[in-house]
């Protein structure tokens, strides 16, 4: 890892909360790109997935979702349920930041894509009784439209349609349509 980065990573434990977040940019976006650098990090962000820290988890999450990419030994496909388990965090905001980022992973490869569409479509079929349902709901079907969006496989935006009908409130199933309007065809 060269300095700069390593200087992002040390700058998210700063007290100025400008340079903690130009840090967590900096390290979102250099991770949407593969880079050599992942299994330097990767066990201390998995690790940091139970800290008490709500924002350390939620950083942490989204980092761990990016790096799948760049991550040949498959490692996320044992360590998914780790990142997996922020998604349904106590607090609401690092539960949906981290469930929003959580469909990266599976640009990883076809085993992860398989793992992080059940779980989504798991989610979606199972979430009623969670506190922020309608919000769950939301965020899986707009992580269905980024991953459509990054692959263009018809197989996922049939998937997304088919949950969007499974909703049973008319409202609701207007809003994750929208999500899906003007979806490119093949």
């Amino acid at each position: 890892m060269d300095k700069a980065m390593q200087t992002n990573f040390n700058n998210l434990e700063s007290e100025d909360k400008n340079l903690q977040y130009e840090a967590f940019m900096n390290i979102l976006d250099a991770t949407k790109e593969e880079v050599e650098w992942a299994y330097e990090v990767w066990d201390e962000l998995l690790a940091g997935l139970t800290s008490s820290n709500n924002h350390k988890r939620s950083r942490y999450a989204q980092f761990l979702s990016n790096l799948a990419i760049s991550d040949p030994e498959k490692r996320m496909l044992t360590d998914f349920p780790a990142v997996w388990e922020v998604t349904k965090d106590k607090r609401t905001v690092t539960a949906r930041h981290s469930l929003q980022a959580i469909w990266r992973i599976a640009l990883a490869g076809e085993e992860q894509k398989d793992l992080v569409i059940n779980q989504l479509v798991d989610r979606f079929e199972t979430c009623e009784s969670e506190k922020n349902c309608k919000l769950v709901r939301f965020d899986i079907i707009q992580d269905l439209r980024n991953l459509y969006d990054e692959m263009t496989e018809e197989k996922i935006k049939e998937i997304a349609l088919g949950l969007i009908e499974k909703e049973e409130d008319p409202k609701y199933q207007k809003k994750y349509a929208k999500v899906w309007k003007n979806a490119p065809k093949k």
